[in-house]
């Protein structure tokens, strides 16, 4: 008896002293959790290109490290290669609206200008009285002006956590590629679970990623697509870049595809090609735009079999909670939850179908 009361005594000992020091594990691991996340989720997606790659090099070190510079590859260099070509644009793009402004005294009095134009149309149909349009959007500009040169510096000031995220995320990343199916083999096995049931929830949290994946290259692809067409249809330079440019935006969350073609419509309203803009306004607002509401959510349902409303919330949800990470782990933990409600209620009724055997 005094052996059965001292076990129980160190086992809740010990599990007092467990949790607690779970607890300062997750503290310490916090400010690290996205690019955790983030090379967990490479880990899952880029496993088949791992298994090529071992089954090449031998060595299990060097071919996580081959496997996670080739990642790294993926992940970096089309953006890098890119933002090059986007910025040549955009310095063309600000040349020739220079250009256009010179005579009005410079690209801010020509956009009043415009404006200026745009309010003396509107008052033939809509009466105005005293209201200063004009100095509004003004007023306007000139704080998202400021709220840009605000946004440049903290861009700056958060330039080196964003480069010792990438540094955790591929550093774990390796480690993931080179252990991690031997890691999940040994928590797997001291899961008190069946070899069915781990099944399911394994399964479902795999094909839940990568329908996840697939959802948002979807998106990509599509919209992508749709604003290449529409640029190249209306005569507008560059329609392919735009085009991958607008789809690695339709991933960020919040802002989307409507970062690209929004601005290029008023572009085009301003400079008086009010045809092309409006047409290119539509288009995005209704075609391009609504892609995302349509797309993600079928690829998902059609992969995992979840209601599409379920998938709208977690979907938005995650993103709320997580950023851009949370397009993928909001359905992930939509996927867990359904398979151990499963889980739980197959095991609640297994005594008593038993019995009635």
């Amino acid at each position: 008896m005094p052996n059965l009361q001292r076990q129980r005594s160190t086992i809740i000992f010990l599990t007092i002293g467990t949790a607690l020091a779970l607890t300062l594990c997750a503290y310490i691991v916090a400010p690290f959790s996205r690019p955790i996340v983030a090379a967990a989720l490479f880990a899952v997606v880029f496993h088949p290109v791992h298994q090529r790659v071992t089954r090449i090099v031998s060595n299990a070190s060097a071919a996580a490290l081959l496997s996670t510079i080739l990642v790294l590859l993926i992940v970096t260099l089309p953006p890098l290669l890119l933002s090059v070509a986007l910025q040549r644009e955009l310095s063309d793009l600000y040349r020739t609206l220079q250009a256009q402004s010179a005579s009005d005294g410079g690209i801010w009095q020509w956009i009043a200008h415009q404006l200026e134009r745009v309010t003396h149309w509107s008052r033939q149909f809509v009466a105005f009285a005293d209201f200063d349009f004009r100095a509004l959007v003004l007023e306007r500009l000139q704080q998202w002006s400021n709220a840009l040169l605000t946004r440049a510096a903290q861009f700056v000031g958060n330039l080196t956590s964003f480069i010792v995220e990438l540094v955790v995320a591929f550093f774990t990343l390796f480690f993931l590629l080179r252990d991690g199916a031997e890691r999940v083999r040994w928590l797997l096995a001291r899961a008190p679970l069946r070899a069915t049931q781990l099944e399911q929830l394994s399964s479902g949290i795999y094909r839940t990623i990568i329908a996840s994946v697939y959802g948002s290259l979807a998106v990509a692809l599509a919209q992508g697509t749709l604003l290449a067409l529409a640029f190249w249809t209306l005569g507008l330079p560059s329609p392919l870049l735009w085009g991958v440019v607008t789809g690695l935006f339709s991933l960020v969350p919040l802002v989307g595809s409507a970062a690209i073609w929004l601005p290029a419509a008023l572009v085009l309203i301003f400079t008086g090609h009010w045809i092309k803009g409006l047409l290119l306004l539509g288009w995005g607002a209704g075609v391009v735009g609504l892609a995302d509401n349509v797309i993600r959510p079928l690829v998902i349902h059609e992969q995992v079999q979840f209601s599409t409303i379920y998938v709208f919330f977690a979907l938005l949800g995650g993103v709320q909670a997580f950023g851009l990470l949370g397009l993928i782990i909001g359905p992930v933990v939509l996927a867990v939850t359904q398979t151990l409600i499963k889980l739980l209620w197959e095991e609640s009724r297994a005594p008593d179908s038993t019995q009635a055997g």
